[in-house]
């Protein structure tokens, strides 16, 4: 028994590292796709691709003046689409209405476009973009149990599950909320599902690998003297698995919110975590000259159970989503710094 014991630890100890050596072998080649038309870019898009082309529609910023000068925000409509890497940006068509921060996922049936927020109010209505033949088209699905801004989703077995956000513009409280829909069914509604073990949280990054969902990082939510929402920034991640339930995973090696979300993968038990904003600068003075978010990639290894650094993005986009496209993952526009968009279009390419 003692010898048999021995061996396993000595061949545990061989394997894993070998294991984590392999998967560090993926490397990430980034470049830039045609920017995203006009001068200053949006945060919270909704983002994907159908049928071969980016869909990249919606989403807000201050197109007058920066938030600290008194800027207001202005929320958008317009959907433009790349059928190329080397090609222009077309404006395809419009959503239902000016629109940003909900969750959009790609799927062959289209992009699905879930809940988000205007300059009033939060909503739980869903609609799925397909692009067919040159044509934009946008059909009705079934609405969210409550409206719903800032929260994350990934499709597992043609599944949309959907996790947090806020329920108002002006919430003192994140949601505990867990709903999914199976895509399977064009006739089904979202079911309310357990929760994780963990407190509610906003802007998190949810991610699918080795057959199960997760959800890491984001922002839990307080209240100052004024009564006023304070975001505390989490490092906490879960696994979810339908005949398991949740279970709590390492931690993050430092908090993580609004980074660009569903997190893409790397081989069979990968994924990574793209920059977001860690709090180290919360608040800082001037904001016009904010350093920005961290560019490092944290990845986790669900065999491990254990987070690594996986190099860097070029620049660090939050509030946006990830596209997988052609064979890459795309981060399209979204914030560089507080209140600060970007034009710029990144492409990750996996390179053995």
């Amino acid at each position: 028994m003692r010898i048999t014991c021995v061996l396993s630890l000595v061949l545990t100890t061989i394997w894993l590292p070998s294991l984590a050596m392999g998967q560090s072998e993926i490397a990430l080649h980034w470049s830039e796709l045609p920017p995203l038309p006009g001068k200053i870019g949006v945060a919270g898009p909704f983002a994907g691709a159908h049928n071969g082309v980016l869909i990249v529609g919606g989403g807000a910023n201050f197109p007058d003046k920066m938030p600290w000068e008194g800027g207001n925000k202005v929320w958008h409509e317009d959907v433009f689409v790349l059928d190329s890497s080397d090609g222009t940006w077309k404006v395809a068509g419009k959503l239902p209405r000016p629109l940003g921060y909900g969750v959009s996922l790609s799927t062959d049936q289209g992009l699905v476009c879930l809940g988000g927020s205007d300059s009033q109010q939060h909503y739980d209505e869903c609609f799925v973009l397909q692009w067919d033949d040159g044509t934009l088209i946008t059909s009705a699905i079934a609405s969210l149990p409550k409206p719903c801004a800032n929260f994350c989703g990934a499709i597992l077995n043609n599944t949309l599950y959907v996790v947090g956000g806020i329920e108002t513009p002006t919430a003192t409280v994140a949601m505990k909320s867990f709903w999914s829909l199976d895509l399977r069914d064009s006739e089904s509604n979202w079911k309310e599902l357990e929760t994780w073990p963990g407190p509610p949280r906003m802007l998190a990054v949810a991610a699918v690998q080795d057959n199960a969902f997760y959800v890491v990082g984001g922002a839990s939510l307080t209240v100052d003297v004024q009564g006023k929402p304070v975001r505390k920034y989490e490092k906490d991640a879960y696994r979810y698995r339908a005949e398991q339930g949740w279970t709590r995973v390492a931690d993050l090696p430092r908090p993580v919110v609004a980074a660009p979300t569903p997190a893409p993968t790397l081989g069979l038990s990968q994924f990574l975590v793209i920059g977001g904003d860690d709090g180290m600068h919360v608040n800082f003075m001037p904001p016009a000259l904010h350093p920005g978010f961290p560019k490092s990639i944290l990845a986790y290894d669900t065999i491990l159970d254990a987070w690594g650094v996986h190099g860097q993005v070029p620049a660090s986009h939050v509030t946006t989503t990830v596209v997988p496209w052609r064979g890459g993952f795309v981060i399209p526009s979204g914030e560089i710094r507080p209140g600060v968009r970007s034009t710029s279009v990144w492409i990750g390419q996996p390179q053995n």
